[in-house]
């Protein structure tokens, strides 16, 4: 890529996505089919608090979603949290910020959107805020609505379960992995 081309501009309205889909707010909530509690167990990436959770489960899919077409960023609301820290994170390539205090997150995001506009980027737009869709929207933003990327999420979790299954699945003998034609010469070789 050369010096003076960026990729274009992913924008995910964070807790308009959390708590507008089942996928990532059945992690918050702690329903059944949410992650198990086993941070003890280092086996849960998310740890104990359920909006780290929910947080770094969509950053996560976030960047599966992006994968190397766009620059990601996830914008979190923090207008009404009293602690003035702001970390700048990034989850897997994806930079993870919340608006400062005082701030919604609807403005840091237009602010971003009109930053990106100015500097020529195209800009995806991930929200089910119609207002924020309205303000921002219009070329070169494209909106996705929140339901489509967990549903993209959700279809892609799909497919690696079958693949996985398929894969399990599988005879893994010697002979499986021959090719027909190195199948039949190891048993000239053999005398069968």
């Amino acid at each position: 890529m050369s010096q003076g081309r960026r990729l274009p501009l992913l924008v995910v309205d964070g807790y308009n996505v959390v708590w507008g889909t089942e996928r990532y707010r059945s992690l918050v909530e702690g329903e059944a089919h949410a992650l198990p509690d086993v941070a003890h167990l280092s086996r849960d990436p998310y740890g104990h608090d359920p909006f780290e959770r929910a947080r770094e489960a969509l950053a996560a899919d976030v960047a599966a979603y992006a994968k190397g077409t766009h620059e990601a960023v996830v914008v979190f609301d923090g207008a009404n949290n009293l602690n003035p820290e702001r970390p700048d994170v990034r989850v897997a390539g994806v930079r993870c910020v919340f608006s400062a205090t005082g701030e919604s997150a609807d403005s840091a995001i237009e602010r971003m959107v009109s930053d990106a506009r100015r500097q020529g980027r195209g800009v995806v737009l991930v929200t089910s805020d119609n207002t924020i869709r309205a303000t921002v929207g219009g070329r070169p933003v494209a909106t996705v609505s929140s339901s489509l990327l967990a549903s993209n999420m959700d279809e892609m979790d799909r497919d690696v379960e079958v693949a996985r299954q398929e894969r399990t699945h599988q005879r893994l003998t010697l002979e499986d992995r021959l090719s027909p034609a190195d199948r039949e010469k190891l048993r000239r070789l053999l005398g069968r």
